[in-house]
């Protein structure tokens, strides 16, 4: 996960937003939704449009239909029947082998994103196909969800050295669930830099109660994680002077 990043969330994340308060039972699906993607969605920049709203190409390897400009890896995007989903860019000034350091080495993510709380390999050795990976991080009490750490485990897809990764998996925590995560990243060589490309879907009754609200939440948090993996890519690359 994403699968499924941040500001800090608080329990006083819609005064964050400028939004009004809605009430009642939408009122808690909505703020558990935000505090989601604040604090964790993964589950990585300028939005592009909704990838409903795309026009699509056929995917030869699933037989699926994949928007056009998707971000794909191996042929293989993101969940292409569900109704929350994000995609979103942003240039990092460091070498291509550093930025996917930093990104694949998951262990590591603890170290430059503060909502990783946790991070645990399920498999020895290099991060390829098959590999599964759990961690975790925190969502703040909501009007009807208790504060909860959500456990995520993703299992990588698709990937291919220095250009693409795709991995999935459920997000499970007390009072609050996505059924399944699918997250894919490109990472393109540029002139000074690396244009690194995500996108992310989220299936599950919880959070397609109000598609609407859930997709205007899954945004902030993938721009958080890039802003991050931007920061930590350039000081690798260009560490300050002590």
């Amino acid at each position: 996960m994403a699968d499924i990043h941040h500001p800090s969330a608080s329990p006083n994340a819609w005064a964050l937003t400028g939004s009004p308060r809605p009430s009642g039972r939408r009122s808690g699906a909505r703020a558990a939704l935000l505090a989601l993607s604040l604090a964790a969605a993964g589950l990585l920049g300028t939005a592009a449009a909704p990838a409903h709203a795309a026009p699509s190409v056929r995917n030869t390897s699933s037989g699926a239909t994949t928007p056009h400009g998707a971000v794909t890896c191996r042929g293989e995007g993101i969940d292409p029947t569900a109704q929350l989903h994000h995609r979103t860019e942003i240039f990092v000034k460091a070498p291509l082998s550093t930025v996917w350091k930093v990104q694949t080495d998951v262990e590591g993510w603890p170290a430059w994103q503060a909502s990783v709380t946790s991070m645990k390999r399920l498999d020895p050795g290099p991060l390829r196909e098959g590999s599964r990976f759990r961690w975790t991080t925190p969502a703040p009490p909501t009007p009807t969800t208790p504060a909860t750490t959500l456990v995520i485990t993703s299992s990588v897809q698709q990937v291919q050295h220095n250009r693409c990764i795709r991995w999935r998996g459920p997000a499970i925590g007390d009072g609050l669930r996505i059924d399944e995560g699918v997250h894919v990243w490109n990472f393109i060589e540029v002139e000074g830099g690396v244009l690194v490309r995500t996108e992310e879907s989220w299936t599950g009754e919880q959070i397609e109660a109000d598609p609407a609200t859930s997709l205007s939440y899954l945004a902030p948090g993938l721009d958080a994680w890039l802003a991050d993996l931007k920061a930590a890519a350039e000081a690798r690359h260009c560490p300050r002077p002590r």
